[in-house]
């Protein structure tokens, strides 16, 4: 997947603009990572940060919104395409500063754009 595409929700994502993710659960394509603690849509950039709780000791995660392959609205889950270690070696997110950093949103686009199945999927 490129890097520029990987910012936007995919079109068969489920996502609905104006729609409210907070609070849904966040699975991977092994297991939980957590809760949407905010989402950003409303720029070119769009993301999901993401509360890991005790999983990666209380730390948050910035996952670009291409990486969402579903939303189900009924048990509120978000799914996206990466695995559980995978979203855990990602780019570290720190404050809410980085969600206008250039250089940290370019190397985490960079890293999950680089993820085998993400390369080789449609879409």
């Amino acid at each position: 997947m490129s890097t520029d595409r990987i910012w936007s929700y995919r079109p068969a994502s489920g996502h609905q603009e104006g729609r409210t993710l907070t609070g849904y659960t966040v699975e991977a394509a092994d297991g939980t990572i957590g809760h949407v603690d905010r989402q950003a849509d409303d720029t070119p950039l769009q993301h999901l940060i993401v509360d890991t709780g005790a999983w990666v000791f209380g730390r948050s995660l910035l996952i670009p919104a291409g990486l969402v392959t579903g939303i189900d609205t009924q048990a509120r889950v978000v799914t996206v395409r990466c695995t559980r270690a995978e979203a855990k070696e990602a780019p570290r997110f720190g404050t809410d500063r980085e969600t206008r950093d250039p250089e940290y949103l370019s190397a985490v686009g960079a890293y999950y754009a680089t993820l085998p199945h993400d390369s080789d999927a449609p879409g």
